[in-house]
């Protein structure tokens, strides 16, 4: 819940208070604060000694678990492109 009412105060502020010049400054921001994030999971899962152990117990019903949401999600928005992305095509076809 919290992580939300943070994300709403960020999302008013960048909307009604962050300068439109800062803009480049904060995009480069999120960029360096992500890297940092996945580099210290990345330490985090690395220095977990049991987590190949985990990784291996898991087994089939873990790789099901990763694949199967990433071929739907594949599948959706592959149908979502197919479905808005023609309206443009079509769009500069017209204009040419």
């Amino acid at each position: 819940m919290i992580i939300l009412l943070i994300m709403c105060l960020g999302v008013a502020l960048g909307a009604y208070i962050f300068p439109e010049k800062w803009q480049v400054h904060n995009s480069k921001v999120q960029v360096i604060s992500i890297v940092i994030l996945i580099f210290c999971m990345g330490v985090t899962l690395g220095s977990n000694e049991t987590l190949m152990d985990k990784l291996l117990g898991m087994g089939l019903q873990g790789l099901l678990f990763a694949v199967i949401p990433i071929i739907l999600s594949v599948i959706v928005v592959y149908i979502l492109t197919r479905l808005f992305m023609k309206e443009k095509k079509d769009d500069q076809s017209n204009n040419d």
